[in-house]
């Protein structure tokens, strides 16, 4: 009996979808998002960039943010383009008119209920392999915040709440305060 054929997608099929359909493709399947965003995931997906963009202003610094949506394209081999609710890119090399091109130096995912393995576990893993110095994991329904820094070649974790000012890793002066934002 013949096994079932599956399909591999790839940088072309995710490049030809329709403007209106949101999808990831990672290691050639495509996954649909289906469901908008919470307002609360809006919420703190703007005061984030805000928060990030104006620092890296401030310090007129090479780095560049980008919400979501965004492609990053992690690997050359064509079977992996997420977007990340928000990435940070400082080697603007990587950058391209259809988005990043290589692991960016800091991704933030806000976990919706339908996929949060899809953040903790999947995601998770693809960054750590492709290199992302930082990773942060932030959850609206637990108000946690994981942060994963790359050490050597693999992540070190830290837990944080919404109450607590959480240093990010990638920069030398920049600290985050939860309790600051206007959730």
């Amino acid at each position: 009996m013949p096994l079932a054929q599956t399909n591999l997608y790839t940088e072309e099929d995710y490049y030809n979808l329709p403007e209106d359909v949101r999808a990831e493709l990672i290691d050639g399947s495509l996954i649909y998002n289906q469901a908008a965003p919470s307002r609360i995931h809006q919420t703190i997906l703007s005061e984030l960039h805000t928060t990030i963009n104006n620092y890296i202003k401030s310090r007129s610094s090479s780095c560049k943010v980008y919400p979501a949506p965004f492609a990053v394209k992690l690997r050359e081999d064509r079977t992996t383009i997420v977007e990340p609710d928000i990435s940070v890119i400082c080697d603007r090399n990587k950058l391209t008119d259809q988005g990043c091109s290589g692991a960016p130096d800091w991704i933030i995912e806000i976990v919706s209920p339908s996929n949060s393995s899809h953040d903790y576990v999947r995601k998770l893993n693809l960054y750590m392999d492709a290199g992302v110095r930082e990773y942060w994991i932030v959850d609206p329904s637990k108000s946690s915040i994981f942060v994963y820094y790359l050490e050597k070649k693999n992540f070190k974790a830290e837990a944080y709440t919404f109450h607590d000012k959480i240093k990010v890793n990638i920069y030398d002066d920049l600290y985050i305060d939860f309790a600051e934002l206007d959730l």
